[in-house]
């Protein structure tokens, strides 16, 4: 006989020891041995783990005159049950080849937590879900997921406990749902809220019917956008405002645009607003209201540069994020996540590590120019934004030390960084007028390019790299450049940081 043998693959913060502790007391308790060890990574996100359990009954080790040799670590083709507490987890359980067709139960969340190289693309660098939920399909000798997540937040208990109810519902294991639920009760912490999760969870598991790959993807979340997004509002209907200035802005946008453009002229509106004043969504109606009246543009053009426009005009910077980090919403966000009742006290820490670069970008332009320039300043700077700073933001002192550096966007507007913005984009605002005269859909691609701009440090530097050594091909190749290839040429950029694939685009079409 061999023993039962459980692979956890769980992420920081998941209770994913919690877990493999249940399965051992449940083990233990009722006749089997048992042992568990975990291997901790820090490969992605909060530092996924992989927990690994083996059972084995007391009686069969009694009539085989000898303890049992338990292993330690899950080997390839040689795994009862795999549980998942995420999508990638799940993706990376198949990939070592810990899920085979012959042998293993996967029991995993369909919800998505995205790793550090997914986020931090130039581009979309979201991995498929659809893909990743195909494979473990093809992996597994059974297949049993569901938004975990999304339960857990339901039953106001962790993913463990939904995981802990699933595995009882696929009824891989020799055990009852009394023994199942007394091992919760033994643990004592949090018992209510996880054993209903545990119910929840046991409930979808049992009823054993798998989710169609697009109802699965769905639930993964994978439709989440890091750009603007269309309000809920059909192009037709007026906006209404409270506020008498900004009813002028949206009734300016219903006399003066086209109905297909609208929806995207108000968010950027509203986005503007909230990043800097009314003057400054003015100034963004002032701008598309020069490219509606060019020959030749067409509806997709008004709408792909209203939205990158509006993107371009609200820059991350030092007063943005702080901002951000200070806002009423963001706390709140932080305490539901974190699940932190009324009475506890929560505290958030930032750690931040401004360069000298970016502090001078936040100042106003000749102070700015001043510390940027070699020196005894620039010197002195450096001096004390060489290690991060730790800003507890829940605390009074952290707290208005942020809001005094978000408070600086009234005079946003005479720092250094504005006008190297503004520069720019006036720079390839004339870009796109001059190309749709030649080439209508090529300047459609030309708006596009500004999503090569974005993020902030190294990420924005990158970037804006990226994007004037394509505006230099654009400026190269005239009115021979096709639309698909200045496409090829973006999506090349996006494809690495370092520029390789762009350097290698350049060459092919001959435009380094």
């Amino acid at each position: 006989m061999q023993p039962l043998k459980i692979a956890i693959m769980a992420m920081g913060g998941e209770g994913g020891g919690v877990l493999a502790d249940w399965i051992v007391d449940l083990g233990e308790a009722n006749g089997w041995l048992a042992q568990t060890t975990s291997v901790p990574g820090v490969a992605q996100r909060t530092g996924a783990t992989i927990y690994y359990v083996e059972l084995y009954p007391v009686a069969e080790a009694e009539r085989d005159g000898a303890a049992p040799v338990l292993a330690l670590m899950p080997l390839p083709g040689d795994v009862d049950v795999v549980l998942a507490s995420e999508l990638m987890e799940c993706g990376r359980a198949v990939q070592r080849g810990l899920v085979t067709p012959d042998r293993t139960t996967l029991v995993a969340s369909t919800h998505r937590v995205y790793s550090i190289t997914e986020k931090s693309a130039l581009g979309d660098g979201r991995v498929d879900s659809g893909a990743l939920l195909a494979h473990a399909e093809a992996a597994a000798k059974r297949f049993v997921r569901f938004d975990m997540a999304e339960t857990a937040e339901q039953s106001g208990s962790v993913i463990s406990a939904v995981l802990f109810g699933a595995l009882a519902g696929t009824g891989v294991l020799p055990f009852s749902r009394a023994q199942y639920e007394a091992t919760i009760e033994r643990g004592g912490v949090g018992v209510a809220s996880s054993l209903k999760a545990f119910a929840a969870g046991r409930e979808r598991a049992g009823m054993r019917q798998d989710e169609n790959l697009r109802s699965a993807q769905d639930d993964s979340g994978a439709s989440a956008s890091k750009d603007i997004g269309h309000p809920e509002r059909s192009e037709g209907s007026r906006a209404t405002a409270r506020n008498p200035a900004v009813q002028s802005l949206l009734d300016r946008i219903d006399t003066s645009f086209p109905a297909s453009a609208r929806t995207m002229l108000r968010e950027g509106v509203r986005r503007l607003i909230d990043y800097q004043d009314l003057a400054y969504a003015d100034l963004y109606l002032d701008r598309m209201a020069a490219v509606a009246v060019l020959p030749g543009a067409t509806a997709r053009l008004l709408d792909e540069t209203a939205r990158h426009l509006a993107l371009w005009m609200s820059y991350e910077d030092t007063i943005r994020v702080a901002a951000l980090k200070t806002r009423g919403s963001r706390f709140e966000r932080v305490r539901g996540e974190v699940r932190a009742d009324r009475d506890q006290v929560l505290a958030i820490d930032e750690y931040l590590h401004p360069r000298v670069q970016e502090i001078a970008e936040t100042l106003p332009a000749s102070i700015g120019r001043w510390i940027e320039r070699p020196g005894w300043p620039r010197r002195l700077v450096e001096r004390f934004t060489q290690k991060g700073r730790i800003v507890t933001t829940s605390s009074l002192a952290g707290f208005f030390m942020l809001r005094a550096v978000a408070g600086m966007k009234r005079w946003r507007r005479a720092t250094t960084r504005y006008a190297a913005e503004n520069a720019a984009i006036e720079t390839w605002l004339a870009r796109i007028a001059s190309t749709v005269a030649i080439n209508p859909e090529l300047a459609v691609e030309v708006a596009q390019c500004q999503r090569l701009v974005k993020g902030y440090s190294d990420t924005h530097e990158r970037g804006v790299r990226n994007f004037e050594t394509v505006m230099a091909a654009v400026q190269k190749a005239g009115a021979a450049l096709a639309p698909a290839t200045l496409r090829e040429l973006c999506e090349a950029a996006l494809a690495d940081e370092h520029g390789a694939r762009l350097g290698a685009a350049l060459a092919h079409y001959a435009l380094a």
